[in-house]
């Protein structure tokens, strides 16, 4: 096992000859913590053994994923490779969290939630909210909600073809912190949310036209029960905001209204609580200012000397 600086001055932490980064070093930890829940706490785990198998899969695939990169030559390649492996491979431990929700309390605590918020606001806000709902404010907030699945990659090519790859893989740290802090989140305390705890009491449709279609799609093919606080959506967000105003401001002012309706299409569309969207920008922001000190971390772990930023082909230069 060693370590060596790269050309962007980050280290990559080899194993075997395959060399991986802090990204992959969060997401190959978390799929072994969650192999071990699944074993430790099996009695409450339905299909323990497939879930560790499944995740040894993905393990498997991230591997060999970091043992392709360096033979590719061709940049493109490169960034649909490192991009799709790091996404999906978040993408994974979303649902790979499901089954993992109740082995603490064995009960999700929506009760809990909604009387704190009935004390603070006097109403439930997502029930609230139903009177200002019209097809085209629907139409919007679901636009919000949904793109923020492509803009993964979109603001990931931006930092990779405007700041270089280091931006790049500071942006997928930052994510994967604020991804595996959210999924902790819902095992300390697990919460169904509105559309599945509470949703006959919901009286107004959502009505909408195309995106509104996709968000029903979404919320009926890859939701579950849980997965709820702190809202992934508004962690990852608030990450790629903060990492577009760090690296390229005119992006983060593209995004600006885009991800500030992200915040109320959480619970607008009653995916979420309030609760949840504020615990996911709490997260986001305690994902990037970790993200530098795993960082650290990570290239100590690797052996880069003090040296190794001088060797960096990319330097930080904010507002760009």
């Amino acid at each position: 096992m060693t370590g060596t600086p790269t050309s962007d001055g980050k280290a990559r932490r080899v194993f075997g000859g395959v060399e991986l980064r802090a990204a992959d070093g969060v997401i190959l930890a978390t799929l072994v913590l969650f192999s071990l829940l699944a074993v430790g706490f099996r009695a409450a785990v339905e299909g323990w053994p497939l879930l560790v198998g499944k995740n040894a899969v993905v393990a498997v695939a991230v591997l060999v994923s970091a043992a392709v990169m360096p033979r590719v030559r061709r940049p493109v390649v490169a960034f649909f490779l490192r991009t799709a492996t790091v996404s999906l491979s978040y993408a994974y431990l979303f649902g790979a969290v499901a089954s993992l929700q109740l082995i603490l309390h064995g009960r999700f605590q929506d009760d809990l939630v909604l009387a704190f918020e009935a004390w603070l606001f006097g109403v439930q806000p997502t029930l609230w909210l139903e009177r200002f709902v019209t097809p085209p404010l629907t139409e919007w907030m679901m636009f919000c909600y949904v793109i923020y699945v492509p803009l993964y990659p979109v603001l990931c090519a931006v930092l990779w073809v405007r700041r270089g790859r280091a931006a790049a893989e500071e942006y997928f740290l930052a994510l994967g912190l604020a991804n595996v802090l959210c999924d902790a989140g819902f095992i300390l305390f697990p919460v169904a949310s509105p559309m599945y705890w509470m949703a006959d009491r919901f009286s107004i449709p959502l009505d909408g036209w195309l995106f509104t279609w996709v968000g029903e799609l979404i919320r009926t093919h890859t939701h579950f029960a849980g997965g709820s606080i702190p809202s992934p959506h508004a962690a990852a967000a608030t990450v790629m905001w903060v990492m577009a105003w760090k690296h390229h401001r005119p992006t983060f002012w593209l995004l600006s209204p885009v991800v500030l309706s992200l915040y109320v299409s959480t619970f607008y569309g009653r995916f979420h609580y309030v609760t949840d969207a504020v615990f996911g920008i709490a997260t986001a922001g305690l994902a990037v200012v970790l993200t530098p000190l795993v960082q650290r971390v990570w290239d100590r772990l690797a052996g880069a000397g003090p040296d190794a930023s001088a060797e960096c082909s990319y330097a930080p230069t904010f507002g760009r």
